[in-house]
């Protein structure tokens, strides 16, 4: 069966780091763009980074130059290094993929909380 486990969260001061993980397994990891969203309470889930086949990248404005997405395909993993942490990133981050294809559905994890406080 199809599955997506995110871990790493946790609380972390502002200014900190914290590096997030996404292992899947039961699908063609390689073969899928890999993204990292974020939601807040009574906010809209936001995509926040990406990752392609190719290994393309895309950052939300609100963490360009401070996070990094990467892949590594041998362990069917992706991963979201957070740097300079801010109030402001404090989420439920959540890992998906999704191929290119029509008939193709969409994959999520159940969501990994992360919380930035003083």
């Amino acid at each position: 069966q199809v599955q997506l486990v995110e871990s790493g969260g946790g609380l972390v001061q502002p200014g900190g780091s914290l590096r997030l993980s996404c292992t899947g397994s039961g699908f063609p990891f390689s073969s899928y763009a890999m993204s990292w969203y974020r939601q807040s309470p009574g906010k809209e889930r936001d995509r926040i980074a990406s990752i392609d086949s190719s290994n393309t990248v895309n950052y939300a404005d609100s963490v360009k130059g401070r996070f990094t997405i990467s892949r590594d395909n041998p362990f069917n993993t992706v991963y979201l290094q957070m740097n300079s942490l801010k109030f402001e990133d404090t989420a439920v981050y959540y890992c998906s993929g999704k191929y290119d294809a029509v008939w193709a559905r969409d994959y999520w994890g159940r969501g990994t909380q992360v919380t930035v406080s003083s």
